[in-house]
């Protein structure tokens, strides 16, 4: 089983992820479960949802505890909330920032670890500052759990129209930017 955990705040678009994801691996013929994890809600806070990924089908329902991969929809959640806690050694993490891994004081981490501006990317694509889909395709290229085709079915699934097409166009510019920074040393990339 492939297990995800996303760390955003409140309207970042975490817990649509999360389901967008667990719809593109159910179009792939998997078994999939997204569910968020929150307090009392509002814009801004901390929030968490999560992603299940297998071939057989999941009876597990609890939080995830040990993770398999990270998204960080929020780079400032890195000093104000434990995102690390439970990644499986090696586990890959990606991180929504202009800045590289080594600027952010993460170069001790064991697992692949690359930024995205996914920020800017959902800007200059649908001209709103919500990096949840832009990661998702950042996550496609970094560990292979779903593939572009599968997430950008999935985005068009949910978001009819334009929106969908700019959402699946940001999907895929962050999974090509990650695919050309997949190799470099970690620490090296930079924007």
């Amino acid at each position: 089983m492939f297990q995800v955990r996303i760390h955003g705040r409140g309207g970042q678009g975490a817990v649509t992820a999360a389901e967008v994801l667990s719809v593109a691996a159910f179009l792939e013929g998997r078994y999939a479960q997204a569910f968020p994890s929150f307090g009392s809600e509002r814009t801004g806070a901390p929030v968490m949802a999560f992603c299940r990924i297998d071939d057989r089908p999941i009876r597990v329902r609890e939080p995830v505890t040990r993770p398999d991969a990270l998204v960080i929809q929020d780079a400032t959640l890195l000093h104000q909330v434990n995102v690390f806690e439970g990644l499986r050694p090696g586990g890959p993490v990606l991180v929504n920032s202009p800045l590289g891994t080594a600027e952010l004081g993460l170069a001790t981490l064991t697992g692949p670890v690359l930024t995205v501006p996914a920020t800017a990317i959902a800007l200059r694509h649908f001209g709103r500052p919500v990096p949840n889909i832009v990661l998702l395709g950042g996550l496609a290229a970094l560990t292979g759990c779903v593939t572009v085709d599968s997430l950008g079915a999935a985005v068009q699934e949910r978001f009819a129209g334009a929106l969908g097409a700019a959402n699946t166009a940001a999907a895929r510019e962050a999974y090509d930017h990650v695919r050309a920074h997949r190799e470099e040393p970690t620490g090296a990339q930079a924007d």
